[in-house]
């Protein structure tokens, strides 16, 4: 099969690999009819996550059609699926909680590999990631084995296009989680720092739930633009002061909840960001959390701290001061996707939920690491890119 492999810092390739097989009576395999790429998918990109080696093949947001089962999948062949980006067991203790994305099974590192000496505990498998998260390959690719394939994949009603529903696999679930971790009440303002498609999601959701206000913070015009579409107020962090701006639209209160849909390649030109940028570039640091320490300082007073954006080693001069005094809420995760898919899944078939309006790219499998560069570097055109494998 062809599939998109990671070979170092902006280096992927689309190469010929070893088509998968069913290695589990709870396997399945999935031809794969649409996947994207996503934003995380950057920092794999950037080299900024430990763990991923030549090879590896990428991806994590992809759908497709059942062609082969094991004996215990509760699929059927040419049923089609969308694929939670977390691999989840179904019955540890995490996923009887609905923590999927905390499942304790399908991980399977040595319990003293990095990933526990790194984060505490072993972190759950996660699809076309990192050897931390179980080194699967992922969903970039003609063919995918789906392990767990009883527990994670949401078959799609007929009628559904792909584009419609790809998202379950990670974006919107993430967008929706991080909303839900805000306890959004009437009336509250919500600031969204970043407005990629995690953060136009959160944006979106956090309407849904109720938000007053939801706030965008964001530089690419296009981008504002979509939060705009949605709803959202915004702000422009090139042309004024986020802290300051914030302050006006909430009567100098600050926000009631803050989420930051941006992670560890914050991006801007306060000092503490560029200090950040430069130890991440050398290799002496991990993680710029400008977009973070800035939401922290921005919340009101008791407060709600949500953190969908991926952080993958240590972050320097994290506001603990502010964090305690101000009595705020701070939650965070990979997302619990199976916990979210099918509300949201009928919130799509009603139409309360569009999600096509992030699409700016399609392009064939073979021309991925084409998408990945403008994906970078055109960040405001380039707001979403699907990719078509073979003649799917």
């Amino acid at each position: 099969m062809r599939a998109l492999t990671w070979h170092g810092t902006h280096d992927v390739r689309v190469e010929t690999m070893p088509d998968p097989e069913i290695m589990n009576p709870r396997d399945a395999i999935i031809k794969v009819t649409a996947t994207a790429i996503c934003g995380s998918d950057l920092h794999l990109y950037d080299g900024v996550i430990p763990g991923v080696l030549a090879g590896d093949i990428l991806g994590h947001e992809f759908m497709g059609e059942v062609v082969e089962t094991g004996a215990k999948s509760t699929l059927k062949k040419g049923q089609r699926v969308v694929v939670p980006f977390t691999i989840s067991c179904g019955s540890c203790f995490f996923c009887e909680k609905q923590l999927y994305s905390a499942c304790d099974n399908s991980n399977p590192v040595d319990k003293q590999d990095a990933s526990e000496m790194l984060y505490g505990h072993a972190m759950s498998g996660l699809f076309g990631y990192s050897h931390l998260t179980g080194g699967y390959p992922g969903g970039q690719a003609e063919y995918v084995r789906v392990p767990f394939s009883d527990v994670g994949p949401i078959v799609v009603p007929d009628g559904l296009d792909d584009e419609k529903v790809l998202f379950l696999s990670d974006i919107l679930p993430t967008g929706w989680m991080a909303a839900d971790n805000c306890d959004i009440e009437e009336g509250d303002t919500v600031a969204v720092w970043g407005a990629g498609p995690v953060g136009l999601f959160a944006v979106q959701s956090a309407l849904l739930m109720g938000a007053h206000k939801v706030i965008a913070i964001d530089h690419h015009p296009n981008r504002l633009a979509l939060a705009r579409g949605l709803g959202a107020q915004v702000i422009d962090f090139r042309q004024t002061s986020v802290l300051q701006a914030l302050m006006e639209m909430t009567g100098g209160l600050g926000p009631d909840a803050v989420i930051d849909a941006v992670g560890m390649e914050s991006h801007g030109f306060a000092i503490d960001n560029v200090l950040d940028n430069i130890k991440q570039t050398i290799g002496i640091g991990a993680d710029a959390g400008h977009a973070l320490r800035e939401a922290i300082m921005a919340v009101r007073k008791g407060g709600r701290v949500s953190v969908p954006g991926v952080y993958g080693g240590f972050l320097d001069k994290f506001p603990l001061g502010a964090l305690m005094e101000k009595g705020l809420q701070l939650r965070t995760g990979q997302t619990h996707v199976q916990k979210y898919t099918h509300d949201l899944l009928r919130r799509i078939e009603e139409g309360e939920i569009d999600t096509t309006f992030l699409i700016s790219h399609r392009l064939p499998l073979e021309e991925a690491a084409t998408g990945y560069a403008n994906f970078k570097d055109r960040q405001d055109e380039w707001t979403k890119v699907v990719l078509k494998p073979g003649n799917a």
